[in-house]
């Protein structure tokens, strides 16, 4: 493929996507590797509890089956703190229902699966504790609390205020539980040889599976390859090593020279590759009559796994949104009998900001403020919590300029004012915003050859996103050549350390290191220098950004809903989107677009389907296959409309980038409650909303 523009900002079609069209680009299962066997765990049946017996007889006696691996005879590993959900067949203990508790190894995977099926587990049960409610007394402060994010905050007196101020909101919002559901399930491929380890994972960081993996089993770093050429989705699932690596890596390690493949079913990812926990929130607000905010409180809780803590941080956006001069946060987690939770696109921003932009949806209802103006009237001039100045903050222009395209000066502001054939009419706005994040450790190497051809070589991820391409495009505007010259190499531990493609930092991070190796390069060279004929190689660190202490760095954005809800059934549709972005410079905007949009209709999914139920007499979600876990498909999803202002922000880094992966889908479930407010009169604050929720008019 030719690709002959040459700067960041041209709209380029994916370097990838031909192979990808054609079904030639290869993904972790599908590396030809020889004569590979296939392995199928076994899942726990009990939600909590003890292993007391297992007999693997019947299974072990099946024809192909090369071995049944168990607690009795798996190779030991070190786990590393915090890490305990890789604690996979290392005791007796069940800590979730479907845990892995063995696995079968066999010529093809078909005979795994029916041996597995054959394993007979006998458990001492224990009483389990699966069910989040926002009443327990067992939540507690998170420790993996730091300075940029703090998971307490207090600023002024918040509760005097909220007693004497004259508007006062006080209201709980509810999400659920949601799961990724990625295209391409986890998989891996592993193989251990005189040579070392090789593994072929989907993940968004080969570097850092590296680094878990060599700390397990205690390897050199250097006798560990990690390569991830394609990622069909991942949405966070896949920043981290899962349970099924580890248990890949164990069966391989007991046929060595031998590769060995597994691939997790649809049912097996909702309890093997993380979700977003259910989240309880409360706001409380404080405000003047013309609707500035006083005072703002807004605590969260949700729940964590018994093996791992992790915070799905509510409060993170809440300092930096609106300007309160008593501002408090409080988050908070309980552990609970259930597989651990992950970040998942947004995580924390995503239902935080839901229960922040629908609680000023009714203050604005509350003040008789249209929810734009009362938006406006409490833009902050600095930081609310750190007082720094923004590198750069256009909520402002991108609410305006999405009212302007959505026509909202038109908007009757009384619910239930238009019903349209049976089908009642309602719009909706909320404010997104997002941190600008980098992550350090990166390093990137650039080869240039005397034929004028460079090579970029760095360990970065492309999940989908369009990585291959926007990189290839940082690095010729660095270079100051047509991206035609560049060749990008990725996805391999093979190449330089990369940090994960998590947070948004992807492009930020990778594409500032590039740049760093870019300037050195030329710099070798001199000005109009000739390239040797041995050719001229560099290797740089990704450099500090300087300003990241000077100014508080962030994207913005404004979301803007219309739906229409069947007066008799309660069916909402939502037939038109539009999102309005300030996201510093755009490196492509093909493939921007396409995340924002993807971004806004995973935020529609959010609000009008993805549920996931707990049964808690089992310990485990009942409809964890897409039959029955219902995401947005192409009937649900109407006009989408994605548009981007034009910033200069010369602080985040080199390039002036802000990340736009999970910029989208923050405040889009927002705007889709306040528009089914508008148009029914109801408030539904817990998500997602149902028919149910709608039959009680």
């Amino acid at each position: 493929m030719t690709v002959t523009a040459r700067a960041m900002g041209e709209v380029i079609d994916r370097i990838d996507g031909p192979d990808k069209v054609r079904g030639v680009a290869r993904y972790a299962f599908e590396q030809p590797l020889d004569h590979p066997a296939y392995l199928y765990p076994v899942q726990s049946t009990i939600a909590r509890g003890r292993i007391i017996g297992i007999d693997c007889r019947s299974a072990s006696s099946t024809p192909g089956v090369l071995m049944v691996l168990n607690q009795y005879n798996a190779p030991r590993t070190n786990i590393p703190a915090g890490q305990g959900e890789l604690n996979i067949l290392q005791s007796d203990r069940v800590a979730f229902r479907n845990q892995f508790v063995a696995g079968v190894i066999a010529e093809t995977s078909e005979i795994a699966r029916h041996a597995a099926s054959l394993v007979r587990l006998e458990y001492q049960e224990e009483p389990h504790d699966v069910e989040l409610h926002g009443d327990r007394d067992d939540f507690w402060v998170p420790s993996a609390a730091s300075a940029q994010f703090p998971m307490e905050l207090d600023k002024g007196d918040v509760d005097a205020v909220l007693t004497s101020a004259p508007v006062r909101l006080d209201r709980v919002y509810t999400t659920a539980r949601q799961y990724h559901n990625p295209l391409e399930p986890h998989t891996t491929a592993a193989l251990w040889s005189e040579d070392g380890l090789t593994l072929y994972v989907s993940t968004q960081g080969v570097s850092g599976i590296r680094d878990v993996v060599t700390a397990l089993f205690g390897l050199d770093p250097g006798r560990v390859r990690v390569v991830s050429s394609n990622v069909g989705g991942a949405f966070g699932s896949k920043v981290h090593a899962n349970p099924d690596v580890v248990l890949t890596l164990l069966a391989a390690r007991m046929v060595p020279n031998r590769p060995v493949k597994f691939a997790l079913t649809r049912q097996q990812m909702f309890s093997q590759a993380g979700y977003r926990p259910p989240t309880v929130q409360r706001l409380q607000i404080g405000a003047e009559r013309d609707g500035r905010i006083m005072a703002f409180s807004h605590s969260s809780t949700s729940a964590t796994s018994k093996l791992v803590e992790y915070a799905e941080h509510c409060t993170r956006p809440t300092a930096t949104i609106y300007a309160a001069p008593n501002l408090r946060t409080r988050q908070l987690v309980t552990s609970l009998d259930v597989p651990t939770p992950c970040i998942m696109r947004a995580p924390g921003d995503c239902p935080g900001m839901f229960a922040i932009e629908c609680a000023m949806d009714e203050l604005a209802v509350e003040c008789g403020i249209d929810p734009i103006e009362l938006r406006i009237r409490n833009e902050p001039e600095i930081h609310p919590a750190s007082g720094l100045p923004f590198s750069s903050r256009n909520l402002i222009g991108c609410l305006q300029e999405g009212a302007q395209r959505f026509d909202w000066e038109h908007r009757d502001p009384k619910p239930r004012a238009r019903n349209e054939l049976g089908w009642l009419v309602g719009t909706g706005v909320a404010a997104s915003t997002y941190h600008a994040l980098q992550q350090s450790g990166s390093m990137a190497t650039i080869r240039a050859d005397p034929d004028g051809r460079y090579t970029v070589l760095i360990a970065a991820a492309d999940m989908g996103t369009g990585t291959w391409t926007a990189l290839t495009q940082v690095a010729a505007d660095a270079l100051g050549v047509p991206v035609g010259s560049v060749d990008l190499r990725i996805g391999d531990t093979a190449y330089p350390n990369a940090s994960s493609a998590g947070g948004s930092s992807g492009i930020a991070s990778w594409g500032a290191v590039i740049c760093e190796a870019a300037g050195q390069l030329r710099d070798r060279l001199g000005r109009g220098g000739s390239i040797p004929r041995q050719g001229l190689e560099v290797t740089a660190r990704m450099p500090e950004n300087r300003y990241a202490s000077q100014y508080a760095l962030h994207s913005f954005g404004a979301q803007f809903a219309e739906v229409r809800v069947n007066a008799e059934t309660g069916e909402v549709r939502v037939p038109r989107l539009l999102g309005v972005f300030a996201a510093g410079r755009i490196v492509n905007p093909k493939t921007a677009r396409s995340q924002l949009l993807g971004g806004m209709t995973m935020g529609l999914s959010m609000a009008l389907h993805e549920e996931g139920v707990l049964d808690p007499r089992f310990g485990h979600v009942v409809n964890q296959d897409l039959a029955t876990y219902h995401v947005s498909s192409n009937a649900d999803v109407g006009d989408v409309e994605v548009h981007c202002l034009d910033e200069d922000d010369p602080y985040v880094n080199p390039m002036g980038t802000k990340g736009v992966g999970e910029l989208g889908i923050v405040g889009t479930a927002a705007a889709i409650a306040n528009a089914v407010y508008h148009a029914t009169g109801v408030r539904i604050r817990d998500l997602p909303i149902t028919l149910d929720k709608l039959v009680a008019w």
